[in-house]
């Protein structure tokens, strides 16, 4: 097994390789010089022997060959130089967003789980019933509405039906803990949502097949409650 593993590990090095020097040479032969596009995005205009000096500071004007290396070493030191737009490192840019992400995947699995598991088991317990369909349309619309436009509609139903706009900035956890979920709230609902629904589906499937088990309807046949079958018996199960 160990061989195995090592063997995988020593694989994935040409990939990994072949993936640098594609996402290299993709950056290179796009159209627009990125200086040129720096200033240009910012409104504001540089001469030429500025956008000269600048890509020289880049290291832009030595060879390809050379950038390539340079850019390697710099991966593999977990060095990945300054923005160009804000002037700060860039494992600082990464760590700023790295926690909203990891925050926001946090809750929208919360939030998927929250909706996923009562709406999967309450639509197999009443299979073929409105209550099924229902949860079954919900679902669907999960998978079908994307994320960012499920947001984009939050934020315009507040606008329209309370007057209030949800917070649009970001303050860390660590500052303001309630503040900070008041912001993530919607975002995670809007991600969630889409997580639930396939959740919600599997909820559903897996609950429906250990209804069918025996020892489910030796359950029943000895008088437990539904739901304490459903719960304790069928979910827990299903759950596995």
């Amino acid at each position: 097994m160990w061989q195995y593993i090592i063997k995988r590990l020593l694989l994935m090095i040409p990939t990994l390789l072949g993936v640098a020097v594609l996402v290299f040479l993709l950056l290179r032969v796009a159209p627009g010089d990125i200086v040129e596009l720096k200033y240009a995005g910012s409104g504001t205009f540089a001469p030429k022997e500025a956008i000269e000096r600048e890509r020289a500071q880049l290291g832009l004007d030595r060879p390809l060959s050379q950038q390539f290396v340079a850019w390697i070493v710099g991966i593999g030191r977990f060095d990945f130089g300054n923005s160009m737009w804000t002037g700060r490192p860039i494992s600082q840019e990464i760590k700023i967003r790295l926690e909203l992400s990891l925050q926001l995947a946090l809750m929208a699995t919360f939030v998927a789980m929250l909706l996923a598991v009562p709406l999967g088991t309450l639509a197999a317990v009443r299979q073929d019933t409105w209550v099924d369909y229902l949860v079954r349309i919900f679902s669907i619309g999960g998978l079908a509405i994307p994320s960012f436009w499920l947001g984009i509609l939050i934020i315009l139903g507040f606008l329209i039906f309370f007057k209030w706009l949800p917070p649009l900035t970001f303050t860390s956890f660590w500052t303001d803990p309630l503040a900070n979920l008041s912001q993530l709230i919607w975002p995670a609902l809007a991600v969630g949502y889409r997580y639930s629904a396939v959740a919600t589906r599997m909820t559903r499937s897996a609950v429906l097949e250990v209804l069918r088990e025996d020892y489910v309807r030796t359950a029943r046949a000895k008088g437990l409650w539904e739901q304490s079958v459903v719960i304790k018996h069928a979910l827990r199960n299903a759950l596995l």
